[in-house]
């Protein structure tokens, strides 16, 4: 591959065609071109959100179409990212610089690991060092204080000598090779495994049925019903509803077998939803919203369902959505995230290293312990 590129800023999603954007390396759900541009295009992105779409495209310098890029935000607030660095921002504050703006790149809203580095497999590792070494010069250029990889597996960015590596920790199930949801409970020791039974039968005598709807299948009505239910359970956390209806009615369309939706009623009402995308090999659990509470629904429908799901298609992962360690005690497994992050100025840089890597040593024994608390029986292990 030629090593000269040229690289361009796209202020918005739809600068870049569908057909091209699923080139670069099928991005899974979260990066695909339906629902980054969907977020966009419904009014869910922009300056009033601090999500401002600049997303970079590589070309080989001689060739017409780019072959590779890297789904970017400019941020003017750390909303929505799930990997927290106010503490930096204060840092930054503190020595008299502006950390604001800063460029993000990930899938807004959504705490999802992947490729940040969106590129054919053929494409080799010499290749991605000059898209990051590009990348990083257009955001010196832009005057940027920063820039975040966020939930990354790339090796190139994990390993790069300039990038800041960051632990996190989130709660994944994994795939041994269950045949059904009774298999995977076979693998529990009797006393959690009676707990779980117990938590399932609680949401059907409750007179509750639950349904798994994909996307296309899922009308207005219901997607507006799912809405409410969301904006409801956010707005009673004290936190910001960052999707609207249209968002959601539009992906439905036009994901189809990408979305699927977990829907509760009792009678003919609608009392909860869960809204999870799906990926190639992996159930990405993201939003729920409930009208009343249900001993044991939420966990029926966020978490039960999809691993029934997950076995029924023979799904490699689910990933449930960040944090929560009540996930432990139903099979997920502590499992680290990393990001990476440059940072502008040298001396913060290396503060924030310092910190990250006293930062990772918690983040270990912290891990360790909630490993001591998976309710497998010794002997099967995760």
């Amino acid at each position: 591959m030629n090593a000269e590129l040229s690289i361009r800023v796209h202020s918005r999603l739809a600068d870049v065609p569908a057909m091209l954007w699923d080139t670069f390396g099928s991005p899974d759900a979260p990066l695909s071109h339906e629902f980054l541009s969907a977020l966009e295009e419904t009014g869910c992105l922009g300056e009033a959100i601090g999500w401002i779409p600049m997303h970079l495209s590589f070309t080989e310098v001689g060739k017409d179409a780019p072959f590779a890029a890297m789904p970017a935000y400019l941020k003017t607030n750390s909303f929505g990212e799930f990997v927290f660095d106010w503490a930096w921002a204060e840092a930054h504050a503190g020595a008299g610089l502006a950390y604001y703006p800063k460029w993000v790149i990930a899938s807004p809203f959504t705490p999802v690991t992947g490729r940040r580095l969106l590129a054919p497999a053929g494409v080799p590792d010499s290749a991605r060092e000059i898209m990051l070494d590009r990348a990083i010069e257009v955001g010196k250029s832009a005057g940027m204080s920063s820039m975040h990889w966020l939930f990354c597996t790339d090796p190139v960015l994990l390993e790069a000598p300039m990038l800041v590596r960051r632990m996190g920790c989130q709660f994944h199930w994994h795939n041994a090779g269950y045949r059904d949801f009774s298999d995977f409970l076979d693998r529990f020791n009797a006393k959690r495994r009676k707990e779980l039974k117990r938590e399932r039968r609680q949401v059907f005598e409750a007179g509750i049925e639950i349904e798994r709807v994909c996307g296309s299948e899922v009308d207005a009505v219901t997607w507006n019903r799912f809405h409410a239910l969301y904006r409801r359970t956010f707005d009673k956390h004290g936190n910001y509803p960052a999707l609207n209806a249209g968002f959601f009615r539009r992906i439905g369309e036009t994901m189809g077998e990408k979305i699927m939706l977990v829907v509760a009623r009792r009678g003919s009402e609608l009392i909860a939803a869960g809204f999870f995308l799906v990926g190639g090999d992996t159930l990405y659990g993201r939003y729920w919203g409930a009208l009343e509470e249900v001993p044991s629904l939420h966990f029926e429908v966020c978490y039960y369902q999809g691993l029934e799901f997950c076995l029924e298609r023979g799904l490699r992962c689910f990933q449930p959505g960040a944090q929560g360690e009540h996930k432990v005690s139903r099979g997920f497994v502590p499992t680290a995230t990393w990001s990476a992050h440059w940072i502008a100025d040298p001396r913060l840089r290396a503060a924030i290293a310092r910190h990250v890597e006293a930062e990772r040593l918690h983040v270990e024994a912290y891990m360790q312990m909630l490993e001591s608390r998976l309710p497998f029986k010794k002997e099967s292990g995760c």
